[in-house]
This record gives structure tokens, sequence and C-alpha cells, in this order.
């Protein structure tokens, strides 16, 4: 028929289908304090290599015991600082021996009778706490204000505490993935094969808190003797865009286990980051000291084979600016804002951005649906054992 149109039925079914939007990743870094590791594997007499910000670092320890971030590349002739030697409070260059200070000034050329006045390299502002190092980043150069300072974390220097496990993974991705999963209840029961029963987040100012308590799956784990797991209680807060501290209780049939557990990253460049965790355990009546030390390994392997389930939904995944959510997802959009206030000038913090939020999800529904969830995997368990 003259003046008619075919249209297939899948382009018809196009109308109103909604498309992922995403923007080109940051080319900024996250103002604020960012951990780099145990402080102790900086202390070997050595400098080190640390890829961060979009560039090379380097970490070398003076002789007053204090550790040091500069600017990897010699402002000499461009040779690379961490590939030369401590020599009492400076870094020599392995080129041509240039001294160079923590404070970024070259201290001392032996073979020049005075250092130009113009000798000077990036430096980074550091900070040695709970046994590990920090830095910090500012695109306008400001040193950091106090009321942003990392908190001391409780059993990380006492005698009733285990030492730190401590792990790290490079991620092929931009870190606001890592930060999602501050209010993403839905991933730990699908991804990590927990079950939460309580959840809620809360943001203020420079800090992003999420409190979460949850059961054991007995369909995610096989049947086995000793204590019993029950759950678990946390409550785990960004302090700054990068830092997180979870006060992280195990509940067992005879005991509770507290544990301190640590989650952090630094951006390598803007589709990379390192990704740490650390986890020390408090000793107790019924786990002394080596028993402690022992679950504390176990808890460091079990939560970087939970990293790693992340790791396999990040590289495979692409970034959406716009993601379309359901009425038991978390507040993906009041965090992104709030996480915005690290990537502008402190003039541009809006005020949106760090006032006080609580958002309390309503868990009926998850908690429904995955009861039964799990009992139909124990179900199938069964009969998969009956036929065995």
């Amino acid at each position: 028929m003259k003046g008619w149109v075919n249209v297939t039925a899948v382009e018809a079914s196009t109308t109103g289908i909604r498309s992922i939007e995403a923007e080109a990743v940051p080319t900024r870094f996250a103002r604020g304090w960012h951990c780099l590791g145990l402080s102790g594997q900086f202390k070997d007499g050595r400098p080190h290599t640390v890829n961060a910000f979009g560039q090379k670092l380097v970490v070398f320890q003076s002789g007053d015991g204090g550790l040091n971030v500069l600017d990897a590349y010699c402002r000499h002739m461009g040779a690379d600082l961490s590939k030369g030697t401590i020599k009492g409070d400076e870094l020599a260059c392995p080129f041509h021996d240039w001294r160079w200070g923590g404070d970024g000034r070259c201290k001392k050329i032996p073979y020049a009778r005075r250092v130009p006045l113009r000798a000077r390299t990036a430096a980074w502002i550091t900070m040695e706490q709970d046994g590990l190092l920090f830095v910090w980043n500012d695109p306008e150069g400001n040193p950091p204000p106090p009321e942003v300072a990392i908190p001391r974390i409780e059993g990380a220097t006492r005698d009733d505490w285990t030492d730190w496990v401590w792990q790290e993974i490079v991620v092929e991705t931009n870190c606001r993935e890592v930060m999602d999963n501050v209010v993403d209840m839905a991933h730990f029961f699908y991804v990590h094969y927990s079950f939460p029963t309580y959840f809620k987040n809360i943001f203020e100012g420079h800090v992003a808190t999420q409190i979460m308590n949850g059961l054991s799956r007995p369909d995610a784990r096989p049947p086995g003797k000793g204590p019993r797991m029950l759950g678990n209680s946390s409550v785990a807060s960004y302090h700054g865009p990068s830092f997180m501290i979870d006060d992280l209780t195990y509940h067992y049939d005879d005991m509770d286990l507290k544990s301190v557990l640590i989650n952090a990253h630094y951006p390598i460049d803007g589709n990379s980051f390192m990704l740490h965790s650390g986890i020390i355990v408090q000793h107790s009546d019924k786990l002394p000291r080596e028993g402690a030390e022992a679950m504390a390994q176990k808890l460091g392997d079990f939560i970087l084979k939970g990293f790693d389930q992340d790791v396999q939904i990040w590289k495979h995944k692409t970034r959406i600016d716009n993601p379309l959510l359901c009425e038991e997802d978390g507040p993906v959009y009041q965090l992104r804002r709030w996480y915005e206030q690290f990537y502008v000038d402190v003039a541009d913090v809006r005020p949106e951005m760090v006032e006080r939020f609580e958002f309390e999800l309503d868990t009926t529904r998850p908690v429904e649906a995955w009861k039964q969830e799990v009992e139909a995997n124990l179900a199938r368990r069964a009969a998969a054992g009956r036929q065995a």
C-alpha cells in the first residue's frame, strides 16, 4: 500500500528504552588523606616506588625515622629517585648524587660549590598513624584542615589485639566503583553471600557511614564442626574519599569476635586504583593470642576473597552515571553527591554535599525473598546429598 511503512517488532519495542549515561572519568584526583599501606614496609632502608595520582612517587625514610614522599623524578636531569639510595636524611639521585630532603629541597650536590636556588621538587604531606602511612592530596595545594583528621583506631596499638593482616591488589577501574558499595545492600547477598537484615546510611561532612546487621547463610557454607557463626554487626565509616574504618563484630553461638576492618584505596590513575584491606582481631578468654592471630589471618583471606568477588563485577561492568533504581536500593545518588565534594575546590563545596543525610532501608521484602532463596538452596543441597 502506498505510503505504508513496515515497522518491525524490534523497532517498535525500542520506544522508551532507558539509555546508559556516563561522562568521562575525572582528570582530577580526590582531595583528602590516602593510605599507602603499612608504614613498616617503607622502613627497610631503601626508597620505594608508589604510582599514585597519575604520577610516580617515591617514599623513603630519613635518618630521623620520618617517612617522606616526593615526586619520583629528579629535577636535575629526570632520573628516577626511587632507584637511588638513602644517605642520612636525604635521598640521593642515582644519576649525579643530588641529595633531596623530605621537604622537597635539594640539600647538597657533592661536586658543586652551591645548590641552585630553584632546586626544589614536589613534596607531599605525610602522616604515620596506627602503623599506617597516609599521604595528603589536594589539587589546590592546601594543607589538611584538622577537622578531616583520620581517627585513631581502637586496638591498632594495644597488646590485646593482633597485628595487622594486610592485603593489597590493583583494580583496573575508576575508584568510584568501590564507593558505591557503601549504599548497595543487595550486592552483599548476591555477590558476597551475606544476609543483611538491617541497613542504614548516614552522610555528614566528610564522613559517610554504613550500618549493617546480618545473619549467617547456611546455604553458603559447608556443614562443619566447631563454633557456629550466627551473624555479624558492622558500623563502617569512610573518613574522606578513600579510607574506611569498619568496627565489625562476628557473632558465634559461644562468643562474639570483635575486629576492625580497613577498606582503603588510592588512585593510580583515572582508570585504576590500589585497593587495601587490613584487619585486626581482639584477644579474649575464648580466643587467646594464638587463636586470635590465626583467626585474623583466616578473616584476612576471607576478606580478600570478597574483594575479588567485587573485582570480577567491576572489571566487566560499564560506568553508569544514571543508575535505574528500585525502592529497595540504597541512596546511590545522595552518596555520589556527598562524594563529589572531594573533586571540587573547597570554595565550590555546596551545602547539600555535606549536610546530614540519613536513610534506613526497609528490609522487609529483601529479607522475605532471601529467606525463600536460602531455603530453596538448602532443599536442593539435601536432595543432591540423598541422590549421592
